[in-house]
């Protein structure tokens, strides 16, 4: 079973565009390869842009720490909130079926309060200058524990529901 046979690529990104505006997150629906499956974007800061433009940005900072927090996810059955190396805290609902794990939905991009972005660490990897990297930097917000509480319960609670409705519909059958 994929992602769109429980609801269409459009109910995704309405799931993505209310994690944007909600708690102003870079928001993602990645399949069970770790591949988006939309091509919504709309970025939380100007540092991720550029992390993900860069090759080693992308490879060792943000694909990494996907794939640690979708495997966690899809062992335990349960929603992941961390850090990408970056700094940045990332979380991923797992999308479950029947057992079997489909994929994550989630949203990245803030610092949790008390948290800074490792601009060191940034420069280091991406090979972009250090004082860039804080330019870069200077617009990351932060997440209130509430409103990561409150955006995490959402999308926990779109999943659940789209996965219940799939049991008394047809499957790939357009969900509103």
């Amino acid at each position: 079973m994929n992602l769109t046979d429980i609801m269409p690529i459009e109910a995704w990104v309405e799931i993505e565009k209310d994690i944007h505006e909600r708690a102003g997150l870079n928001a993602a629906v990645y399949d069970v390869n770790g591949q988006r499956i939309t091509d919504f974007k709309s970025f939380a800061n100007q540092l991720c842009p550029v992390l993900r433009e860069t090759g080693n940005g992308q490879k060792f900072i943000c694909a990494v720490a996907h794939q640690n927090m979708a495997s966690r996810a899809a062992r335990t059955g349960k929603s992941i909130v961390a850090e990408c190396d970056a700094g940045l805290m990332k979380f991923v609902v797992p999308i479950i079926y029947d057992d079997e794990f489909l994929g994550t939905a989630g949203g990245c991009g803030r610092l949790r309060e008390q948290q800074q972005v490792d601009t060191y660490l940034v420069h280091r990897t991406t090979g972009l200058a250090e004082g860039r990297v804080q330019q870069l930097a200077a617009d990351v917000d932060t997440i209130t524990p509430k409103r990561l509480e409150n955006v995490l319960e959402l999308v926990e609670t779109r999943v659940a529901e789209a996965l219940g409705r799939i049991n008394g519909e047809k499957i790939g059958a357009a969900v509103g």
